[in-house]
């Protein structure tokens, strides 16, 4: 597996199969650690970090569950490929950006990611299709068991796994679950939704987690604490809220449909016709189209077209991606021509059959 191999293929978590998939994207669980032995990345010197990459590049080698996993050189990527990884959210900003040697282990399915030298010496992550929580936490749970075995992490009997930011200290865990939530967004109910969460301690990001806006109504909802929790208890806290917010979109859908409509479908068969006719498109035009397309689909308003179609063009129409597909370096206004020939060949053939 190599990087091109990977602009060819989708990651499991984009298909649109598991459970509440209509609302819920995809379901992520990431865990922090780091190595007894060392500093934190940010105290460490380039030899060190050389070190950890060499020793958790032979010790992920010994996973023998997770045999398809493939090393990649981040410190040897050009920008673009880095960027294409965080895009296809194999790697983190922080881990893109970062400085010395560093990598990543990805699964074929490109469900697993296990950072080395990010913040935190090790950073694994899970990524499933839909409402998967309970497969996701499973899956990294016997990863990080595995891991554990051949490395001793900083681990305080007082505090739980030491990490370099200190709101991930005790668990490590960060619990993730990425919601497309259009509707509440067109009638400004999102609102309620982020005081809601507030409240709570969860916290509502972007498409590309801490830092990033939301794109085509996409939100990531994860827990903020994990000192004095267990794993047990952030999962369920996050499980027995994300029901609630499906349960409210959905609502709030149907009765945009039983309200108005007309004006809705027309709506979405405009977003569906530009995306097929456009010939210069910007991508944040792109993730706005694809979104009310993407709720028409569900709606069962357009017919001719798959959900996980959509969902691979909201990642393959994304800057680097568009790039690696064209094999090309493209200024700004060459990729919104691009991006908009890339649409029309991948939706030539849908002849716009919606329904009535």
């Amino acid at each position: 597996m190599d990087l091109d191999s990977l602009v060819r293929t989708s990651g499991e978590w984009l298909r649109g199969t598991g459970p509440d998939s209509d609302i819920v994207v995809s379901s992520r669980i990431r865990l922090a650690r780091n190595l007894a032995q060392f500093p934190f990345p940010l105290r460490s010197d380039d030899s060190t970090r050389g070190e950890i990459v060499r020793m958790m590049r032979d010790r992920f080698g010994n996973l023998e569950d997770e045999a398809a996993l493939h090393w990649f050189d981040v410190t040897g990527m050009n920008e673009l490929d880095r960027q294409f990884m965080v895009e296809r959210q194999l790697i983190s900003r922080e881990l893109a950006d970062g400085r010395g040697p560093r990598g990543v282990c990805v699964s074929r399915e490109q469900n697993i990611s296990l950072m080395v030298n990010e913040e935190d010496h090790l950073r694994m992550q899970v990524l499933h299709s839909g409402f998967s929580l309970d497969e996701s936490w499973e899956q990294i749970n016997r990863i990080d068991d595995a891991v554990e075995g051949q490395v001793a992490f900083a681990f305080s009997d007082k505090f739980g796994y030491l990490t370099a930011c200190p709101t991930n200290v005790g668990t490590g865990i960060r619990v993730s679950v990425m919601l497309h939530l259009p509707a509440l967004v067109l009638t400004k109910e999102i609102q309620k939704v982020f005081q809601a969460l507030q409240k709570i301690s969860l916290a509502v990001r972007g498409l590309y987690g801490e830092g990033s806006q939301a794109m085509g109504d996409f939100y990531q909802i994860s827990n903020q604490v994990t000192l004095g929790k267990s794993e047990e208890q952030i999962l369920s806290n996050v499980k027995d809220v994300v029901p609630n917010i499906i349960a409210y979109e959905r609502r709030v859908r149907n009765a945009l449909v039983k309200e108005n409509r007309r004006s809705l479908h027309d709506q979405i068969s405009r977003a569906y016709g530009i995306l097929r006719n456009a010939q210069t498109i910007s991508s944040e035009e792109t993730m706005h189209l694809l979104s009310s397309v993407r709720m028409g689909i569900n709606l069962g308003l357009i017919d001719d077209i798959e959900i996980p179609t959509v969902n691979e063009l909201f990642i393959h129409t994304q800057p680097a991606h568009l790039q690696k597909i064209r094999s090309e370096t493209l200024q700004t206004a060459e990729r919104n021509v691009a991006r908009a020939t890339y649409l029309r060949q991948r939706l030539a053939g849908d002849n716009g059959h919606a329904e009535s």
